[in-house]
């Protein structure tokens, strides 16, 4: 007997070395309670042998290392021009090269990355990645920044299959799961790119590597703890990349109250060990992401530590530490009656109380107010009493309560408002303000305004009786009607500037009526009480929590409709792409592999179902299965089901722009589930049948090669390769998949007619080309640039309107208009002082980069 027991045993140790018979299970473990039955939840050391390489295992590895970098690696210099978001992320990497300040919604750290590999390949910032289509330049390193995204895109690829053999796949499934991955369009195309969404894509991958690979290790061991920081090191690098990392943290988040529910049920695992797992997991898996989150922005923020086209969204006191600033100095604290001074508005960065000599074409017709972002003597305002009496030569500084008049410096009216509608908002409870008064004019009641310090703002003791510039934040209340000087994001037409109404209001958001000082200048004022202020330097995380702020702001504001987004309910069905490139007859169409994509789905709705009608049954006394593949196959399966649904079903409640390319984190955890579909398919299903077995892996192989003959039939839209125009219009089982087959050539021989240079677009082709040279970028709206007498501000809400996010938010681009071409063409010329005529060009519009 012991001969016939060893021989047996060496032929289960040959078959489970043999890549066709690698059985990865272990049957439930199950005890007898006093009560009930209980599920054993500590892994056993079996399954972990059980999950290793096998024999001939590393050579599928291989494989899939060749053929994943053959398709993400080939054809990387083609096109040789700047694609889709490329705008927007290789512009940030030129700016981390410059040092530049910008503003984006998404962490920084995926970007840095793409800084250090440019960095490295000798990019010095000179190229601007301006727009879609401008072709690259001799030393701008592109074929090697893309190939950081494809590398990593390689590595997704391994870490699917890893994943799927820690959570229970045979290597075989895991291989052809794997290849489906290689080869799904959509995550081919992403790779190929300066894009955030590959190293996302990437992180997220290793984040559930690391957790599956958690979950089969034996609690609190050297191995438990090592998976458990690399989890937690992954949603780190995730979350820092993009926001959308938040995501795969809640799952696992919601994985491990899952799992302790079973160990609470689990009467082997005392209390004290329960708390233990609590807190370990608690605080590794909360507490390395967000170190890491913060160590990112603590880069971010020192690399970019100079003065930019960013620092217009920021405050003062935030652009005050930026090199090259133009922030005021060395400002007069004491404030009083005969004050010269520049008001500015807090909560919408809006800018300075402004007016200048141009009127209301509606209500009062009186002279404007605004406010605008920019340095100019039009911002200047004289603090006069209300009886219009300076006391000579005695300084009387400007308390809380005191009742003033704010005097225009150049058109010499003052700061009214009364009973009129204002020129754009509707709202009854708000009155237009206006500047009034003439040479001689003494003014009138409705020309006073109280000052009213608020203290909870401000921080100095003395600031909150006696008005201190910076210091002091106050509101100015209309002493006739009671309104207060306010102002939103609400911006005037064209005859206005594009400028930020300002109105008087008695309701709305009481922070939206806060103003402080930023210049004083006062003759009154003896030498000797004189005391000197400057903006004080922001901690980090006074930095930290402001550009969050701005990010959330900009991200919310990301509403108005673009031409390439799409809407979530379109997504698992793939009724629409993006339009990345066009150029040359030829075109870059984000699609995902439909054949892949589709089968997810029904994979997903499947398990839904099936999971129902399995519930339904154990309510009705019928007990659950226990076979070692349905049951793995259930926890598994919802455990990726889970993660396409968090991933998936938030942008449901998102106003915002939403774009194809936010699907694919969903669809990676749904592909995953498609692994576990086809592994209970051809072992479970088939039953013990080695025909059956056969049949069934032959189907999942017929499916393998129908989704790489989609692959190829549509890779000339990942590519950028030669189509032909007939094959293009076969290709459109929907009329929404709207990539342009007027692009293309009708014949491919036609393609070596076509000249190295770049063509003149036919009439054709203009409408798609410039559909996709707008796709990255949302312009604000403002009056015709011809017309504009005075340069408008950025608009912070609509400015990431358009974007496409990279589709994430898109990105917005505010392009600086440069100071000769604007006194050319602006009938009022703002003055801009003490400023360098080469920094004016910056300082008159901003410009501001938001990706989605």
């Amino acid at each position: 007997m012991a001969p016939t027991k060893l021989k047996a045993a060496a032929l289960k140790s040959k078959q489970q070395d043999d890549i066709f018979n690698v059985d990865p299970l272990i049957n439930p473990v199950f005890k007898k309670g006093e009560i009930r039955e209980y599920l054993i939840t500590n892994p056993s050391e079996i399954i972990l042998k059980k999950r290793s390489f096998v024999k001939n295992e590393l050579f599928l590895v291989i494989a899939l290392v060749i053929i994943s970098f053959f398709i993400r690696l080939s054809k990387l210099s083609n096109p040789d021009s700047v694609v889709f978001d490329e705008v927007h992320f290789g512009g940030f990497a030129r700016k981390y090269i410059l040092q530049s300040f910008f503003m984006d919604v998404h962490p920084p750290l995926a970007k840095m990355l793409y800084a250090l590999i440019g960095k490295i390949g000798g990019f010095n910032g000179g190229f601007e990645f301006k727009s879609i289509g401008d072709s690259f330049v001799e030393g701008v390193p592109y074929i090697f920044m893309r190939q950081f995204p494809a590398l990593l895109g390689c590595g997704t690829v391994i870490l699917c299959y890893l994943t799927l053999r820690q959570s229970g796949v045979n290597p075989i499934i895991s291989f052809i799961t794997s290849l489906l991955l290689i080869i799904e369009n959509a995550n081919v195309t992403i790779s190929r790119y300066i894009l955030l969404d590959s190293p996302l894509m990437f992180f997220i991958a290793a984040s559930i590597y690391g957790w599956k690979k958690f979950e089969n290790q034996v609690p609190f061991s050297f191995g438990w703890y090592k998976s458990l920081v690399t989890t937690g090191i992954a949603l780190g690098l995730a979350f820092s990349s993009k926001w959308v990392g938040l995501f795969t943290i809640a799952w696992v988040g919601v994985l491990c109250i899952y799992q302790l529910w079973f160990l609470i049920g689990d009467l082997s695992v005392n209390g004290k060990k329960i708390w233990a797992h609590f807190f370990a997991r608690g605080t590794i898996l909360l507490g390395i992401p967000l170190i890491i989150y913060l160590i990112s922005f603590a880069i971010h923020f020192n690399i970019l530590s100079k003065e930019g086209d960013g620092g217009a969204f920021m405050s003062s006191a935030f652009r005050a530490g930026l090199e090259g600033n133009k922030i005021p100095t060395d400002i007069t604290s004491e404030v009083g009656l005969g004050s010269v001074i520049t008001l500015r508005h807090i909560d919408t960065q809006g800018g300075y109380l402004h007016s200048h000599d141009h009127f209301y074409p509606t209500g009062s017709k009186q002279q404007q107010i605004t406010l605008y972002p920019h340095l100019d003597s039009n911002n200047k305002w004289l603090i006069e009493p209300y009886n219009g009496t300076i006391y000579n030569d005695t300084f009387v500084p400007l308390i809380n309560g005191m009742k003033i008049r704010l005097k225009h410096i150049n058109s010499g009216r003052r700061l009214h408002s009364h009973d009129e509608k204002p020129p754009v908002s509707e709202r009854d409870w708000q009155k237009e303000c206006s500047c009034y008064g003439y040479e001689g004019f003494a003014g009138d009641a409705n020309d006073d305004w109280i000052v009213e310090i608020v203290p909870y703002r401000t921080k100095k003791s003395n600031a909150k009786v006696f008005v201190k510039a910076i210091d002091t934040i106050f509101r100015l209340r209309h002493a006739m009607t009671g309104n207060y000087l306010f102002s939103s994001e609400v911006k005037l037409p064209e005859w206005g500037f594009g400028q930020q109404e300002v109105t008087a209001a008695s309701q709305g958001k009481r922070l939206l009526t806060h103003w402080y000082i930023e210049t004083n200048e006062n003759e009154y004022l003896p030498i000797e009480q004189k005391t000197i202020v400057n903006y004080p330097k922001l901690s980090f995380w006074s930095k930290f929590i402001e550009s969050h702020q701005k990010m959330w702001k900009i991200n919310s504001g990301l509403t108005d409709h673009h031409h390439w987004q799409s809407n979530p309910t379109e997504w698992p069905l793939l009724l629409r792409g993006i339009n990345y490139w066009s150029k040359d007859h030829r075109q870059i169409y984000l699609l995902g592999n439909a054949v892949t994509w589709w089968a997810t789905s029904l994979t997903i709705a499947t398990f839904v179902i099936y999971g129902v009608f399995t519930v339904l049954k154990w309510h009705l006394g019928q007990p659950l299965s226990t076979n070692k593949e349905v049951f793995n196959f259930n926890q598994q399966t919802f455990s990726y089901i889970l993660g396409w649904f968090l991933h998936y079903f938030p942008f449901y409640i998102m106003s915002r722009q939403l774009f194809l390319h936010h699907y694919l984190p969903a669809l990676y955890f749904g592909i995953l589930a498609l692994g576990h579909l086809f592994q209970v398919f051809t072992n479970y299903l088939a039953g013990g049948s080695r025909f059956l077995r056969q049949i069934s892996m032959s189907i999942v192989v017929i499916f393998l090669a129908i989704s790489t003959l989609f692959y190829v039939n549509y890779s000339p839209l990942i590519y950028g390769t030669p189509w032909v125009k007939s094959t293009c219009e076969l290709s459109k089982p929907f009329k929404s998949w709207d990539y342009d087959c007027n692009n293309f050539l009708r014949n491919i021989g036609e393609y070596s007619n076509v000249s190295d240079e770049i063509p003149k677009a036919s009439a054709a082709e203009e409408p798609q080309l410039e559909e996709a040279k707008q796709t990255p970028k949302a312009e604000p709206k403002l009056a015709k640039e011809e017309k504009h007498i005075e340069s408008p501000p950025v608009d912070q809400e609509e400015a990431p309107v358009q974007v496409v996010e990279q589709l994430a938010p898109p990105e917005v681009k505010v392009e600086t208009p440069k100071v000769e071409e604007q006194q050319k063409q602006h009938i009022e010329k703002p003055v801009l002082e003490d400023i360098p005529s080469e920094e004016k060009k910056e300082d008159v519009e901003p410009k501001v980069d938001v990706i989605m």
